[in-house]
């Protein structure tokens, strides 16, 4: 029996790779591409290489608290978390162009903001996806920092990053950074975005010490963390162009590599956890350590788990990547490396990286997703969960709104009753062709009716109790399936159209409560 998603995640333990909470800063560099958003901050921080600006433009939701520990970096120094435990999701939006790729980061780092002893444990959701379980907690008592990366491709002109309450979480929601930089087209580019994203299990540099290598070493900001084993290790004396790399690694990552003698089996446990049954995206490194000569060479077979990976590995001194895009792994990961016989030197290995292959979580249609977001922009005060996608993950959708199970998902009905709303209705309202019934008495919503003219399977329109001013539009007697209109205790002026007042078995509410000028609805 398939495990969730989300459970599989909890024991992916390097997913929740762990970093130092300080570290000394390094050389002011060019920034970096992409965004870097310090969560809960008022001013823009210079961390290391990287310049931090506050969350404040990218979310609504959420209050920022301060993180009272000493010698932390900057961007550790505060956190966005959220106590409103009636929202289903609580969500950044980050500008994006539409089906380019990018690595998704977010950092927690607890410090007890909140007076607790333990962090709470909640859901992360990119888009409509449910990403993973947060669950900080052995790191936090260690004093660690904790992040979770993802690939993911575009499906607009933005993309969304939530966090989200589980039955068990007993406190706020929180989050210290996010980051959203830009990928290649060629990094990673086997797998079908389409369907699914990549979460990150591990990304190593292999046969070296010291501190994890990412920017500006890595122009992406990957993190490469430092891997040893019981295993020689060797440096490279050539030069490493990332470019001859599809998924460019830093040459710095490259560097280091693992190796045994010659005529021997070099035999790798990686990565250094084991892994739950699942579909991996597996990227291995090699680079002949050698000045390059005509005279020289390392050749070898590559397996994992005793299954052949890929029979007779040139290493130049150039370098050269294997992958595999779809993977069946479970358990502990063995990389075993057969010298060719002729081959005057042992086998080596310089980097790996590793992701779980997760299928994305659905696609709300877009037409529903654009007039959902302009119906968000025209409410003053629209509910604390708009935002993100309006009907994904399916237990997280927006507040009042009912969707369906199809692919494309499509929005069926709108509950917003008595929830004080004010601001107005966008006329692409009626671009939600597939809602059926429309509840949104009892708020303070003004301006004019709009035209719901293409919603034709529209059976209920409620608009009463609010502040609706103007004329009715005629066009509403054309809903060939409307049964219920409850226009009363608006500011509606003008005649009732006759093509309401002749519909067959149309109820409109309130013949004898409210009047449209001098005409009495009936």
């Amino acid at each position: 029996m398939p495990i969730p998603i989300a459970t599989l995640l909890l024991f992916l333990v390097v997913v929740a790779a762990t970093v130092p909470s300080s570290r000394a800063a390094v050389d002011a560099v060019p920034q970096p591409r992409g965004f870097y958003i310090n969560c809960g901050a008022d001013k823009e921080v210079q961390s290391g290489s990287i310049r931090w600006v506050p969350d404040a433009a990218f979310i609504a939701v959420g209050n920022a608290s301060s993180v009272n520990k000493p010698n932390i970096l900057p961007v550790f120094s505060t956190v966005r978390h959220f106590p409103d435990a009636t929202a289903r999701k609580y969500c950044y939006t980050l500008p994006a162009v539409k089906g380019s790729r990018y690595l998704v980061r977010t950092t927690y780092f607890y410090g007890g903001f909140d007076g607790g002893a333990d962090p709470p444990v909640f859901d992360q959701i990119v888009d409509g996806t449910l990403w993973s379980a947060v669950n900080t907690t052995e790191t936090s008592r260690r004093g660690m920092s904790t992040y979770f990366e993802m690939v993911a491709q575009a499906q607009g002109k933005s993309m969304s990053v939530c966090l989200a309450r589980r039955p068990e979480t007993n406190s706020s929601p929180f989050i210290s950074s996010l980051e959203l930089v830009n990928l290649e087209d060629s990094m990673y580019n086997t797998t079908d975005f389409g369907k699914y994203v990549l979460t990150t299990v591990a990304r190593s540099a292999l046969g070296v010490k010291g501190d994890i290598v990412s920017y500006p070493d890595d122009q992406y900001n990957r993190y490469w963390a430092p891997f040893m084993d019981g295993n020689p290790t060797v440096e490279s004396h050539s030069p490493i162009s990332p470019i001859n790399f599809w998924n460019l690694p830093p040459a710095k990552a490259l560097k280091g590599g693992i190796t045994t003698s010659r005529g021997k089996k070099l035999t790798v446990q990686w990565p250094p956890v084991e892994l739950p049954l699942a579909s991996y995206y597996v990227a291995l490194y090699f680079q002949d350590s050698r000045t390059a000569s005509p005279y020289s060479w390392r050749v070898f077979d590559v397996a994992v788990n005793g299954k052949d990976f890929f029979r007779g590995l040139n290493a130049s001194a150039a370098g050269v990547m294997v992958y595999s895009n779809m993977l069946q792994l479970a358990g502990k990961t063995e990389i075993l490396l057969t010298p060719n016989e002729t081959s005057p030197v042992g086998p080596l290995i310089n980097a790996g990286e590793i992701y779980q292959i997760v299928p994305v979580g659905g696609r709300t249609a877009t037409r529903d997703v654009i007039a959902m977001e302009e119906l968000a922009r025209s409410l003053k005060n629209p509910p604390p969960d708009w935002a993100g996608d309006p009907c994904l993950p399916p237990q997280n959708s927006w507040t009042g709104v009912n969707c369906s199970g199809d692919s494309p998902v499509r929005v069926l009905s709108l509950d917003l009753r008595n929830r004080t709303l004010s601001g107005s209705l966008p006329d692409s309202i009626g671009n939600l062709t597939g809602v059926q019934t429309i509840f949104l008495s009892g708020n303070k919503l003004s301006g004019p009716i709009p035209d719901f003219s293409s919603m034709q399977i529209l059976t209920a329109l409620h608009l009463d109790g609010n502040q609706f001013s103007g004329t009715i539009n005629p066009s509403l007697g054309n809903l060939t399936n409307l049964k219920e209109l409850y226009l009363n205790n608006n500011n509606l002026t003008g005649l009732i159209p006759p093509s309401l007042k002749t519909k067959p078995g149309l109820i409109m509410r309130g013949t004898n409560l409210y009047k449209v000028g001098k005409e009495e609805m009936s």
